[in-house]
């Protein structure tokens, strides 16, 4: 059979033709030279009987044996049942226009994170702040493993001047990234295997356990200081909140006075602030509501019961110095009231059960399934006896209002 020579085409190109001559170069591969000389390369095939053909490019761009590779990868689709212009399309719109390390990460955010976990907003500052600056525009399946590892070591080690070093952070990235990376995969958005060798003691350091409860003395000092002047009236209200309900900061730091009937008594966290995704409902006791409507006249035109949104990252690093500001010896953070909650609750003897319930955190095992019961009685007899305890505990302190005064 014959073939198409370099020579020849050139002889062919932009010389005038009286019509539209095509030459073949074998195994459905032809020149087609245009009555200008303009000289395309096509190949030619059938799908049913049908004649089909496919334009791969201009000579002398596309060399003869660039086109001849094209022609191989085309029969070679053919012979596994596809039409070789539908895979050419889709191969040349996954190079010409692939998916970005941004584009992928925001698809998973959108599709899943925000709908199934509380902290999405969390996960995109991080992503914007740790990943889209450096490799964000960069084609996800052209990434390699060292691009993700320049990003993971930079939040690892800090940046002088600008970032603390914040290795459990990296860490939290890369499981996030990883999440994000295999729900692309598995819906068939974009594939990348970059980061499935890497784990957390790669990159960083895993979150420690913590068991970090406060002493008596603590607490009141807590329950004194959001009495006092020292602290901002957003984060006074804060940390009371916190003290009494034992609720994720999360959930108070976004929740509406939507949420909070004062005829019911109960308070409902919506699950797009809970970060189990489950609604968490807890009574109100009724010492609280003075309080609650004071808070409310004061903020009558905020739709925030805190009377405004914070951001995250701000109520952490706030939280995170209070103990400072306290003068305790031992640190501790906001998410440690929680556990003193809990664990106080228990040594009031508080059944363990009910004070899952508070928490908002989901029961385990058959309880689970086919227990739906929100124990609104149980719950409100603890918090009564919660806020009596903390009552309690103000008397002794001449400093301290307590809260049903």
């Amino acid at each position: 059979m014959a073939k198409l020579y370099d020579k020849q085409l050139k002889s062919l190109l932009n010389k005038a033709q009286e019509k539209t001559l095509v030459y073949s170069d074998g195994n459905g591969l032809g020149a087609r030279v245009s009555p200008q000389g303009k000289v395309r390369w096509q190949f030619r095939y059938k799908v049913e009987g049908k004649n089909k053909r496919i334009d791969l490019g201009d000579y002398p761009d596309l060399s003869i044996l660039k086109a001849r590779d094209i022609t191989k990868q085309c029969r070679e689709w053919l012979a596994n049942g596809h039409d070789p212009k539908l895979k050419r399309e889709l191969e040349r719109s996954a190079t010409l226009k692939p998916i970005t390390v941004k584009e992928a990460l925001e698809y998973w955010l959108v599709e899943y994170a925000e709908d199934n976990r509380a902290n999405a907003g969390k996960h995109r500052a991080q992503f914007e702040r740790h990943l889209y600056p450096y490799i964000g525009h960069l084609p996800l399946e052209q990434t390699e493993t060292r691009h993700w590892l320049e990003c993971f070591d930079r939040v690892k080690r800090g940046i002088q001047g600008k970032q603390r070093p914040a290795p459990v952070a990296a860490g939290y990235v890369l499981q996030n990234a990883k999440q994000a990376l295999r729900f692309c995969r598995v819906r068939r958005y974009a594939t990348s295997r970059v980061l499935d060798d890497l784990n957390i003691s790669d990159v960083g350091n895993k979150q420690r356990k913590k068991d970090r409860v406060l002493s008596i003395p603590e607490m009141v000092d807590v329950w004194c200081f959001t009495e006092g002047t020292k602290l901002l009236p957003y984060y006074a209200k804060l940390v009371r909140l916190l003290m009494i309900f034992g609720a994720r900061s999360q959930e108070i730091r976004l929740s509406t006075w939507s949420e909070w009937d004062l005829e019911a008594m109960l308070w409902t966290v919506p699950q797009a602030n809970s970060k189990t995704g489950e609604r968490i409902v807890r009574p109100i006791p009724e010492s609280l509501v003075p309080w609650l409507k004071e808070l409310k006249v004061a903020s009558v035109d905020e739709e925030y019961i805190l009377g405004e949104e914070k951001q995250p990252e701000a109520v952490s690093q706030k939280g995170r110095l209070l103990w400072k500001q306290l003068g305790h010896s031992e640190k501790w953070t906001l998410h440690d009231l929680r556990r003193t909650f809990a664990t106080r609750l228990n040594d009031l003897s508080v059944a363990p059960h009910i004070v899952e319930q508070l928490l908002g955190h989901s029961l385990g095992g058959v309880m689970a399934i086919y227990n739906r019961s929100q124990y609104i009685p149980e719950k409100r007899a603890a918090l009564d006896m919660w806020l009596e305890h903390l009552d309690m505990l103000s008397m002794a302190n001449e400093n301290v209002i307590p809260i049903r005064a």
